[in-house]
């Protein structure tokens, strides 16, 4: 078997075992010897105990997507495992990570595991054996835990696999050392290096069946950094001006919220947590009302709470912005998997006609920008605004310029009037400022807007319609002219967005016979196996859609108009999307097909092949992995 491009390296172990930081350093270290990585989580709903893994991919050439399977496992066992036997409910618990991560490692992978905490009985109960010598796979069972007791305790065994990974793959241990000696002090550090140090000399020393390396890093251009999409949303956020969050934690919304807490108050930012979503989007309105940029957020069904403040907002045309972290559902579902299935809850609760900007980011760089678009649009057109990502791109890290954050902050408040302007604006004979002015001077859908303090700027704000200066109105005439203005905001939105550099990213050649369409996180892995298809004789061009509402339609039915089938690539059971651009668009369902995966597990390059070449009716799908729905008529 030919040596693999990338380096694709996964660690298992037990919820609790330190299986995420070490593959956070891992995969910083990798980056720091100039490769380019990304990692992906898996983890169950428990605290502690539980199968675990994060992957890491690295490699000189673009790295945007997990990649096809594996080709390296160090597995650690389950220290926390609470059914330790095979006549448990759930199975041997402690050996799992062994033994539900060998169906996706790759022909000729190698397999590292912890002989200190699996016996022989263990590993001959699953044929490791025969599996290994069907699949040309290379074992390499190593006392992990008798290396790191030997330097004081078990925990050390994570670096001990490291090190005897960086051996294996001939991966200079300077870059572990200095991750080793800048995050630990005093004794820590030094049992740790020597640990480190111990495991690599013992790696060396034992054959190499495998017969390959890991790349030789090629070196980076500039400064990267290693961040998520989480991160990204924050450091938008904050560089445009957000100043106030307030939210209840839920996975995997918790992530921005934590980060958002803790890095606020150095820019003399509020952050409050709450009693419930309810409370937490009604505050975040409260702060936005008083003249702050605030957010707040959830998961879906802490998102199904804040419907009514929602509502609340669109309706007092007060600025918001939420972010949406989807998982799989319905209720709870399962809380720490991705999924796509909350697109059209997003675009449509809360009560009446929605009027609401919702962007869907696709990757790290994305979270930032069009989390700073999300403000500005909030801010400028006094409406709320929605940024939607997934379990996935909360979690997965990938290394990033760093130049490409050295943006100009914006502390703009958006469309609010100075008290030398509120002078000048209409008012009606009361005095009351026409906060609500149904036809606004500068021919726009939006009205003025004061907050509370300013002198001449005193309205009335009410979830109830309302007139001109906020009295509540049942008035058919007003209720119409009110109701066209908000959402005649969309229409000047998406004209704005227009005439900016689109938020749409396009991939493969523009004149490809067929078309795959996406949304949010499945964007680059997408784009990968559409690389892979024109490579092997398709003609086949992508696109990532950002921009959910308002829908870009002209860019959309130009798409379409070009290929003769798109499929939609999608992770939820019922096509959320295609359904969303055959409504928007009012045709094309008899061009669109869908590609839908909702196992908990996000695509892989592979499954998007196949899944294009079921369609072009080159194929069946193989396995249960995925679903594929023709397009209306076939």
């Amino acid at each position: 078997m030919p040596e693999p491009d990338d380096l694709m390296w996964r660690i298992a172990g037990g919820s609790g075992d330190g299986i995420d930081s070490t593959s956070q350093n891992f995969a910083k270290a990798l980056m720091r010897s100039g490769l380019n990585v990304f990692t992906h989580r898996h983890y169950p709903s428990r605290i502690r105990g539980g199968h675990t893994y994060v992957e890491v991919r690295a490699g000189n050439g673009p790295v945007n997507s997990r990649g096809d399977g594996y080709n390296f496992l160090l597995t650690l066992g389950d220290s926390f495992a609470r059914n330790p036997s095979e006549d448990a409910y759930y199975g041997n618990e402690e050996a799992k990570p062994l033994t539900e991560n060998l169906d996706e490692l790759n022909e000729g992978g190698i397999i590292v595991y912890d002989e200190g905490l699996l016996d022989e009985e263990d590993v001959e109960a699953i044929n490791l054996e025969e599996r290994a010598e069907e699949n040309g796979w290379h074992v390499y069972p190593v006392d992990l835990r008798g290396i790191a007791r030997e330097h004081g305790r078990d925990v050390m065994r994570n670096t001990a696999g490291v090190g005897f990974t960086a051996a294996l793959m001939d991966i200079d241990p300077a870059y572990f050392e200095e991750i080793i000696s800048n995050g630990m002090s005093g004794e820590m550090k030094e049992a740790n290096l020597k640990v480190l140090e111990d495991a690599y000399e013992l790696g060396q020393e034992v054959e190499h069946t495998h017969g390959w390396t890991a790349p030789e890093g090629e070196g980076h251009d500039e400064e990267q950094v290693l961040l998520s999409g989480s991160d990204a949303i924050s450091y938008g956020a904050i560089d445009e001006g957000c100043r106030f969050i307030s939210g209840y934690p839920m996975t995997p919304w918790t992530d921005v919220f934590t980060i958002m807490s803790q890095n606020l108050p150095k820019f003399g930012g509020i952050s409050e947590q709450v009693e419930d979503e309810i409370a937490a989007a009604a505050l975040a309105i409260g702060a936005s009302h008083a003249g702050v940029k605030a957010m707040s957020g959830s998961s879906g069904g802490g998102f199904a709470l804040m419907s009514e403040p929602l509502g609340l907002a669109e309706m007092t045309e007060t600025p918001l912005v939420l972010v949406e972290a989807m998982r799989a559902g319905p209720s709870t579902g399962m809380p720490t998997k991705p999924e796509q299935g909350d697109l059209e809850h997003i675009l449509y609760t809360s009560q009446g006609d929605s009027t609401r900007v919702v962007f869907a980011p696709a990757n790290v760089e994305e979270c930032y920008t069009q989390t700073r678009k999300a403000f500005e649009l909030a801010y400028e057109y006094q409406i709320p605004a929605i940024v939607a990502y997934d379990q996935k791109l909360q979690g997965e890290l990938r290394n990033v310029p760093e130049s490409f954050f050295d943006e100009e902050p914006n502390a703009d408040p958006g469309s609010v009037l100075t008290e030398e302007e509120i002078a000048e604006a209409a008012h009606h004979a009361s005095d009351k400022f026409k906060r609500f002015l149904h036809e606004p001077e500068d021919g726009s859908n939006v009205s003025p807007r004061s907050v509370p303090g300013q002198e001449g700027g005193r309205f009335l704000a009410t979830g109830n319609e309302h007139n001109e200066v906020g009295h509540i109105s049942e008035d058919p005439e007003n209720r119409v002219i009110q109701m066209n203005r908000r959402m005649g905001k969309l229409d000047d939105i998406r004209e704005e967005l227009n005439a900016e550099a689109s938020h749409q990213t396009y991939h493969g050649p523009e004149d490809a016979e067929y078309g795959i369409i996406t949304w949010g996180s499945q964007q680059d892995t997408v784009f990968e196996a559409v690389d892979e298809l024109n490579e092997t004789g398709h003609s086949v061009k992508a696109v990532g859609v950002s921009d959910l509402m308002p829908f870009p339609e002209t860019e959309m039915t130009e798409f379409l108009e070009s290929v003769e089938h798109a499929v939609v690539v999608e992770m939820n059971a019922s096509g959320q999307l295609r359904g969303h651009i055959q409504k928007e668009l009012g045709k094309y369902g008899d061009k669109l097909s869908s590609l839908l995966k909702y196992n908990g597990n996000p695509f892989e390059p592979r499954d998007i092949v196949e899944g294009f070449e079921t369609s072009n009716g080159d194929g069946e799908l193989p396995h249960q992995r995925m679903t594929y729905v023709p397009a209306a008529g076939d």
